[in-house]
């Protein structure tokens, strides 16, 4: 089993800034990837980014690209999000996620891909 515990959400200006952060413990030598999902309220959940536990590629939703960017400590086991130039509609309750069996690129952004979920931490953008 792979616990994830997130961190780091809150209120925030549209334009501001926020870094959520993602520690993981337990079994976390079986993690292929770790993602971040977002749901808004009344909104299904979407792909965020994802970051390969080993190598380091990175994977990115076309909303965010250029404005967030996913990052890992491998010493840590924690993977952050860097969110910069936040937007009201980037409100939603953020969740980190985290696979046991290797996932082809294509599907890094279907949360049917992942195992575990953390609780979820809120962000909210102010205009």
């Amino acid at each position: 089993q792979v616990q994830l515990v997130e961190s780091g959400g809150g209120l925030v200006q549209a334009g501001g800034s926020l870094r959520l952060s993602c520690a993981a413990s337990g079994r976390t030598f079986s993690i292929y990837t770790m993602g971040w999902f977002r749901q808004a309220p009344g909104k299904e959940r979407e792909f965020v980014a994802a970051i390969r536990w080993s190598g380091g590629s990175t994977y990115y939703a076309d909303s965010v690209k250029g404005r967030f960017t996913i990052s890992r400590d491998n010493a840590k086991n924690t993977v952050y999000l860097q969110m910069n130039s936040l937007k009201p509609d980037d409100t939603a309750v953020y969740y980190c996620a985290a696979d046991r069996t290797p996932q082809a690129v294509g599907n890094l952004n279907r949360d049917s891909s992942y195992n575990y979920w953390g609780q979820g931490t809120q962000v909210t953008v102010s205009s």
